[in-house]
């Protein structure tokens, strides 16, 4: 058992708490009863909130040993199964591959906040993922009951506007990753009438905003983001708005990391202002290219990156040329370059993070857009570029399968004419 495993590893009873959480974790799984199992997991879940550091990583440990599957009986169970591949040997083959921790996180869920910690416990999991790749199988066994208990069936959307409770908007305020809040003025900007927000919850974490998108109503494709976010600019009509430009899109719970909600987000929300705003036309992102200006510094020719290595370099004047070698670059690192861990060609993922997301979801590559964030983030990321990916309602499935077939890219004849025009530096021509 865990405990006898714990004691071993410290010589004795180890610091804190922890004895008490793995007596209770053993009490739990052995309990039979509905009332009894719900009471302990309480006090399980309290006793690992009391763990410091230390402890929380020694109980992961004691999770990633100790509640595995028996190799013996696995491989006792597969045998049988592969003697007589009858139902009956298949349900015991699945019986004993699935470790002791699963129906643990199961049992703990029944605890009131047992959802709330258990993504918790996951966020804390993470952190060490790389110090401590044995976790990893505790991390697979969290996600796939996670991506269960958080399937879109659960999920509610709802619209946030100036009277949704103030905290939810103090939420909205503190985890918004894309463009920050600044304070109660700016984020009722974001909620005024010719703008949008909406967000999935779950019933086990009702105040808590599982991802959420700021969408402007404007007449055209924005390529600017500074107006959108100057607090001081008027409230345009949403009678002559033909186009929903989706300008934030922010995930809430680190410890969801990896469950895709975005997807669903976008086609939901796309359909709500459809309904709400017959005459929208077209739905698009401005986006970041959160990765562009680190790729620059291995792709571009030292002659362009000592032209932006003053900080106010694009203040000004800037040289033609300058301006069109890096909207080319730009197009070329959006179509071009992928993952480390890719190939060059048919089955790579692109590198930059947001291209991977908006594509993945079956948009397409529509407009890249000269110093789109002029912002000290934006300037330092992107070198102040941003793109518009567009998704057409019509093609949003297809451009969706073909990305996860073959990684194909839906782009304007613009921006491919761009990248094939791309001043690439010696290196970087070598191994396109």
């Amino acid at each position: 058992m865990a405990a006898s495993f714990l004691r071993r590893l410290f010589g004795g009873a180890p610091p804190g708490g922890l004895p008490r959480l793995v007596e209770l974790c053993d009490a739990l799984l052995a309990e039979s009863g509905e009332y009894a199992s719900a009471a302990i997991a309480r006090d399980a879940l309290a006793a690992y909130q009391g763990l410091d550091q230390g402890n929380r990583e020694t109980f992961f440990d004691a999770l990633a040993r100790q509640y595995s599957p028996a190799p013996d009986a696995v491989a006792r169970a597969a045998a049988a199964y592969q003697g007589d591949p009858s139902p009956a040997h298949l349900l015991a083959l699945q019986a004993v591959v699935e470790p002791r921790r699963q129906e643990l996180f199961r049992r703990l869920n029944m605890a009131p906040g047992g959802t709330a910690a258990l993504v918790g416990m996951r966020k804390t999991l993470l952190l060490g993922l790389r110090e401590h790749p044995e976790w990893r199988a505790i991390d697979s066994d969290l996600m796939h009951l996670l991506r269960s208990w958080f399937n879109r069936g659960f999920l509610r959307l709802e619209r946030i506007d100036w009277r949704t409770p103030a905290l939810v908007l103090e939420k909205l305020i503190e985890y918004e990753a894309v463009h920050a809040i600044r304070g109660w003025w700016d984020l009722r900007r974001r909620l005024e009438g010719d703008r949008r927000c909406f967000a999935f919850f779950h019933p086990a974490l009702p105040d808590e905003p599982i991802i959420f998108i700021e969408v402007a109503l404007t007449r055209g494709m924005s390529a600017h983001v500074q107006p959108l976010l100057d607090q001081r600019s008027p409230v345009g009509s949403t009678a002559q708005a033909d186009c929903a430009m989706f300008y934030s899109i922010t995930n809430c719970q680190e410890g969801l990391r990896g469950i895709s909600f975005g997807n669903l987000l976008i086609k939901q929300v796309a359909d709500e202002l459809k309904r709400e705003f017959p005459n929208l036309r077209r739905f698009a992102t401005l986006s970041p290219i959160p990765g562009l200006r680190r790729w620059l510094e291995g792709a571009a020719d030292r002659e362009l990156l000592a032209k932006i290595a003053d900080p106010a370099w694009h203040l000004g004047e800037v040289p033609e040329a300058l301006q069109k070698n890096l909207m080319r670059l730009c197009a070329y690192y959006l179509l071009n370059a992928k993952q480390a861990d890719g190939k060059q060609g048919s089955g790579a993922e692109p590198l930059d993070p947001v291209a991977r997301f908006h594509l993945g979801n079956g948009a397409a590559l529509e407009r890249l857009n000269w110093m789109g964030d002029t912002s000290e983030s934006g300037m330092a990321r992107s070198a102040g570029l941003m793109v518009n990916y567009v998704y057409w309602l019509a093609e949003v499935e297809r451009n969706h399968e073909r990305y996860f077939r073959e990684h194909f890219i839906a782009a304007s004849p613009v921006i491919e004419k761009l990248a094939r025009e791309a001043p690439l530096a010696p290196a970087e021509k070598g191994a396109a």
